[in-house]
């Protein structure tokens, strides 16, 4: 079982992911319910779907009624860069108690804060750190859509911009990442990559290269960490 000192870490670490899901959760609430769909299509979308960007679209698919089809491969190009965070995550998810957990709730934040997890800490503290930053970014999700959900029904909301903010959570995820080490190469190579890859495939196509380019890119530069220090 995890410590108090564990859970209190966790949760400061999760600080900014609370104020921003919380916010974003709240925003998908309001949204859902101006298209009639009320709390618990909230809560059952945020507990089995938990995908920010994904719940958005969803929202459209489900009233406009979008076939199976259109459906899958919308979430399929909406969430493609999850395959690449996978990849990156096998080892330090390997022989971890709760994995399928882990998987489902691997956010783009939470991928963030475990990513930035520090190394000095013993294998079964490192598992129990993952696993409490998971649980609680998919608690603050939950929080937020069921909040905004109950709100919407009572208070008049304009729903304009609200799909801004998940831009707006990323910005201060990357920036805080971005404080907190002194290897800043490997953001610098994903701005760069990705940038490069917007201009040369367009708005709707350029992730896919761009995870691979970064994906590479980063493959490259642990293989040449990795001979520095043999």
């Amino acid at each position: 079982m995890p410590s108090k000192a564990e859970l209190k870490q966790a949760f400061l670490h999760t600080v900014p992911v609370l104020t921003g899901y919380i916010v974003l959760g709240m925003g998908f609430g309001v949204l859902l319910r101006s298209h009639g769909l009320g709390v618990l299509w909230a809560l059952a979308m945020s507990v089995f779907i938990y995908a920010g960007s994904m719940q958005y679209v969803a929202i459209d698919l489900l009233t406009g009624g979008a076939g199976l089809l259109t459906a899958a491969l919308t979430t399929l190009m909406v969430n493609i860069r999850h395959v690449f965070y996978g990849i990156s995550m096998v080892d330090r998810y390997k022989g971890v108690k709760g994995k399928p957990f882990l998987i489902f709730a691997l956010t783009d934040e939470t991928y963030s804060l475990v990513c930035g997890e520090h190394e000095e800490k013993d294998e079964k503290a490192r598992q129990r750190y993952y696993f409490l930053v998971s649980a609680l970014n998919y608690l603050y999700w939950i929080t937020g859509s069921v909040i905004g959900s109950l709100l919407g029904a009572h208070l008049p909301f304009s729903t304009e911009g609200i799909d801004f903010s998940l831009t707006a959570l990323f910005l201060t995820v990357f920036v805080e990442q971005w404080l907190s080490t002194k290897d800043h190469l490997p953001a610098i190579l994903g701005v760069v990559l990705s940038v490069t890859c917007l201009l040369l495939f367009g708005s709707e196509h350029f992730l896919i290269f761009a995870m691979i380019f970064i994906t590479l890119a980063l493959a490259l530069l642990h293989k040449k960490e990795g001979k520095r220090y043999e």
